[in-house]
């Protein structure tokens, strides 16, 4: 996939594979359709370091998670 455009694809492919591997528990949480592509290359950085790690701390996953509801539509 192309992330490398902004497209509402994209945004979905991104919400889905972070919320799979952070193992967000509340779907609802981070649904594609609360995310704006105005906040597209904020959200790739999120994806891109989430994809790169293993592990996350307890802090860290809290971090990320707030960081996302940062970038939800207000």
């Amino acid at each position: 996939m192309d992330l490398s455009k902004r497209s509402a694809e994209n945004v979905e492919y991104m919400i889905e594979q972070l919320k799979q591997k952070l193992k967000v528990m509340n779907f609802d949480a981070l649904k594609p359709s609360h995310f704006s592509e105005e906040w597209y290359d904020e959200l790739k950085d999120i994806y891109e370091m989430v994809m790169k790690r293993e592990t996350f701390s307890p802090s860290e996953m809290q971090a990320i998670v707030e960081e996302l509801g940062n970038l939800r539509k207000k």
